[in-house]
């Protein structure tokens, strides 16, 4: 990647400023322990104008800035998710996609909410016996005989942020069951559909909000809420897996890099601070080794993700490199925070310390947001690998 832009670093300046002075890492605590985030907080937040990068200047955003994006969620994941995942669902899930897929309509009516941070997105892409494999959903919507509305039924799993989001981005089956890849729609849910049941599921990490599964039996919504519009009815495909899921990997990518930076940074000063066998644990050769790997790791991490990012910036084809660094900065980051874990010994392990958190989320992050064995297949596919 080359240089970073200057108003980048006066956004990672802005950011940080915010976060020192409004998100103290005890409140990141409780947040984590309650599954929750502050809205009040969000909403300070989304009034810098962050929300606005990944939205056009015409409906209202600050221009598609990916890099600058992807900077905000780095800088927010240093303290944690609690303003990290709603800022995700609030300009990737609801901002790239309708920015990228929307009709003028739906660009017109979500796009000005979405910059100002008024609303969010919710994804509804799995099922319960459906995960990677997102062509096989079972959930099926059917168009109603004048045609101005469309019902909905089925079961969506892993749906973070169905309790708080507005709309539920939900992929459905649309067609006949043997016509593959030109069988599927997008639909816009409101949350508050009659006939939506939410159930949470418990889950070990990425903790500012419950996980559901949501239970959709004879939800109606207009046809008009099928994303793109109406003449998009059966070429959801196209607009799962396009430009659009090379930045939505970036998101999880930057997420997994700026938990693992604050790893490093704080075994970095643990270690300075940490007396045994009369001198800081820092002077100790093997130490002072694992932390410069994990800070030369991290390093490469960084390339990684910022030059696939420079890449979609830019609107070149970035599918390779988005997963690359999906790969590598998902499974680095496990080593990297594990290798910080052992710096902090048994403080590593326990509450009071941000540590134990940072290891609960990163060691997920080798599965969620496209699995790592699915980013190699995607590679091999791209880089056409004779198989």
């Amino acid at each position: 990647m080359h240089d970073e832009p200057e108003h980048v670093e006066l956004l990672r300046q802005t950011l940080r400023r915010f976060i020192d002075e409004k998100v103290p890492r005890e409140l990141a605590r409780d947040c984590d322990r309650e599954m929750r985030f502050p809205m009040d907080l969000f909403q300070e937040l989304a009034a810098v104008g962050v929300c606005g990068l990944t939205i056009p200047e015409e409906y209202g955003g600050a221009g598609v800035d990916i890099v600058a994006s992807i900077a905000v969620i780095d800088e927010l994941c240093r303290r944690g998710w609690m303003l990290a995942g709603p800022y995700i669902h609030c300009s990737y899930y609801g901002g790239v996609n309708i920015t990228e897929n929307g009709d003028e309509e739906q660009k017109r009516k979500l796009l000005p909410r979405l910059a100002a941070g008024e609303i969010f997105f919710a994804y509804g892409l799995s099922e319960p016996d459906v995960g990677g494999d997102l062509a096989s959903v079972k959930t099926r919507a059917i168009r109603s005989e004048d045609g101005h509305s469309v019902r909905i039924n089925g079961t969506k799993r892993w749906v973070t942020g169905a309790r708080f989001a507005d709309y539920i981005y939900c992929l459905v089956c649309s067609g006949e069951e043997d016509t593959r890849y030109q069988n599927l729609s997008i639909v816009l849910v409101p949350t508050d559909s009659p006939g939506i049941t939410i159930h949470d599921i418990d889950h070990m990490g990425l903790r500012y909000t419950e996980t559901t599964d949501v239970i959709f039996d004879d939800v109606e919504v207009p046809i008009e809420n099928v994303v793109g519009g109406p003449s998009c009815w059966n070429k959801g495909w196209p607009q799962l897996v396009g430009r659009g899921l090379d930045v939505e990997r970036l998101e999880i990518t930057a997420v997994a890099y700026g938990i693992a930076a604050a790893a490093v940074e704080d075994a970095w000063e643990y270690a300075q601070e940490r007396v045994q066998f009369g001198k800081v644990i820092s002077g100790h050769q093997a130490i002072r080794h694992s932390l410069v790997d994990a800070r030369t790791q991290l390093a490469a991490c960084k390339h990684m993700l910022y030059h696939a990012a420079w890449l979609a910036g830019e609107g070149r084809d970035c599918s390779v490199e988005s997963s690359m660094a999906k790969l590598f900065v998902a499974e680095t980051g496990v080593d990297i925070v594990l290798a910080c874990q052992k710096v902090l010994g048994a403080y590593g392990c326990a509450e009071g310390h941000d540590m134990e958190r940072y290891v609960r989320d990163l060691v997920q992050m080798p599965i969620v947001g496209g699995s790592s064995n699915m980013q190699r297949n995607n590679i091999a596919n791209r880089l056409k690998l004779a198989g």
